[in-house]
C-alpha cells in the first residue's frame, strides 16, 4: 500500500492539503524526534554526571512547527515558501490542521495536554521563509 492509499479518506475529507503536505508532516515529525533524541542523549550524559535522570516527553505542536521550519529550509532553501504553499501549507495553523486530520484518522496520537491551538501563530511563514534570502542585484550583474 502507498501513502496515498493509506490516507485516501483523509485526503477526501479535507482536500485543502496535498499528499505531499501529509508526507512533509510525517518527515518533520521524524526529524523533530531525531533532534530531540540527540538532545536527550546529550542531556542524559550531563545528568549522569550529576546523578539526575533525564526526562522524556513527546513532541509538542510548537516543537513540530520548529522541526518543519528547519527541514523546509534544509530541503528547499529559497523555494521553501513556494513549495509549502503549493501543498496548501500557508501558516503554522495549516501544519496543525494536517496533524489533527492525521489524529482524527488514527494515524497520529495526541496527549491530553495537546491542543489544536498549539500550532496557532508559532511563526509567520512569509517572514520565516523569506528573511534569510536576500539577493543583491549589484552582486549578480
Amino acid at each position: 500500500m502507498s501513502l496515498r492509499d493509506d490516507l485516501a479518506g483523509v485526503l477526501a475529507r479535507d482536500p485543502r492539503y496535498t499528499i505531499q503536505a501529509y508526507a512533509f508532516i510525517f518527515e518533520a515529525l521524524e526529524y523533530t524526534k531525531n533532534l530531540r533524541k540527540r538532545s536527550r542523549s546529550q542531556t542524559q550524559a550531563r545528568a549522569r554526571g550529576r546523578g539526575k535522570p533525564a526526562q522524556t516527553r513527546h513532541v509538542t505542536g510548537r516543537e513540530l512547527c520548529e522541526g518543519a521550519r528547519r527541514i523546509a529550509l534544509e530541503h528547499y532553501g529559497m523555494m521553501a515558501l513556494t513549495v509549502l504553499k503549493l501543498w496548501g501549507l500557508h501558516s503554522t495553523s495549516d501544519l496543525g490542521e494536517v496533524v489533527y486530520n492525521l489524529i482524527a484518522s488514527g494515524d497520529l496520537e495526541k496527549t491530553p495536554a495537546d491542543s489544536r491551538a498549539d500550532f496557532n501563530n508559532v511563526y509567520d511563514f512569509e517572514v520565516t521563509f523569506r528573511r534569510d534570502f536576500v539577493l543583491a542585484l549589484d552582486e549578480v550583474a
